[in-house]
This record gives structure tokens, sequence and C-alpha cells, in this order.
């Protein structure tokens, strides 16, 4: 066999995977872990995701908080939070760090769609990409005479349902955030 539709399969599913986690980051007006995973923090002299400095509760709908482990950090975390470009006003009690996650103004709620339209695309070019490589092989293959034209058409075919199944899927999680982001 000329290529490995599962290891295309995979390196897709990777893409939708990443997409999700992305996803899971925006915010929808109700407070979650997640929204604080693309925060890094400067600690130690490295910047290191919060997570590895700190514990994220959720200890209601609309509020957050960051229990940093160490005292130091805590001005670095809550500057962090602030500085993020999530929209969030953190204000720090010691070593816990209150984060309160106000309602999504209209022009805020484009953005995120904005925002969330801009990682569906990077995923769909990645899924593209994966797709260009496949057929690149194919071709390769089939001048090589490994495969015929035939099984190259067949293929190719192939290929291209699995590039449109993952694309749709790109498409239905856009559609699903942005009814999200949406919601009052």
């Amino acid at each position: 066999m000329a290529i490995d539709m599962n290891d295309l399969k995979t390196r897709m599913q990777s893409t939708i995977d990443m997409l999700e986690k992305e996803f899971t980051g925006l915010r929808t007006g109700r407070a979650s872990i997640h929204m604080l995973e693309p925060v890094t923090v400067d600690v130690y002299g490295a910047k290191m995701p919060l997570n590895q400095i700190a514990t994220i509760g959720v200890p209601e709908s609309r509020m957050l908080t960051v229990q940093v482990w160490d005292n130091n950090n805590t001005k670095s975390a809550e500057k962090a939070i602030r500085d993020s470009g999530l929209g969030l006003n953190p204000q720090a009690e010691g070593t816990l760090i209150r984060v309160p996650v106000p309602e999504l103004s209209t022009e805020r709620r484009a953005e995120l769609q904005k925002v969330a339209g801009k990682y569906a695309e990077q995923s769909r070019v990645a899924i593209r990409n994966i797709r260009r490589d496949g057929m690149d092989t194919l071709k390769k293959a089939e001048k090589d005479s490994e495969i015929s034209e035939d099984e190259h058409k067949r293929m190719s075919d192939d290929v291209q349902k699995l590039t449109d199944q993952f694309i749709k899927t790109v498409d239905d999680l856009l559609a699903r955030k942005e009814s999200d982001v949406m919601k009052v």
C-alpha cells in the first residue's frame, strides 16, 4: 500500500483535538478552568503555564480562583491574567487570586466569534496540508510504479473523502462554538 490512511486519519484527528482545546479556552460567559489555559506567567526567569504554578478552581458560575503555590509568584500570575487579553480583572488576596468572569458584551461576543473562526480556518489549512502530503505520496508512488493509475485515482478519492469528513467536523465544531458564544 502506497499510503497509510490510518496515519493521515490520526494526523487529521490531532488537528481536531487541538481545535477543541483552543475552543475550550474561548470563554462563553461561564467560568471554566480551561479559560486560563493560554495564560503563561513569568516565573524564575522562564515562561510557565499558569496551571503549573497554581491550582485553578471554579467555586461558582461567574468566578474563578487561582491558588498560587509560591507566594512570590502571586503578583506575576495576577499580571499575566490581566494582560492575557481575556478581558479578566483578577484581584489577589494573599496567595489566592479571585477572577470574576463578567457578562460578555455584544462586541466581545462578536470578537470571540472572529477568534473562533480564525482557529477553525487554521485547522482547515492544517487538514488540507495533511491531504496534500497524502496526495504527494500517491503521485510519487505512481511515478515510481509502486501503484497503478487506477489505484492512484481510487486512493486519491479516499484521501479526499477523509479530508471532507474532517473539514465538516471543523465546521460543525465552529457552528457549535459560535452558537455557544452568542447565547445570553
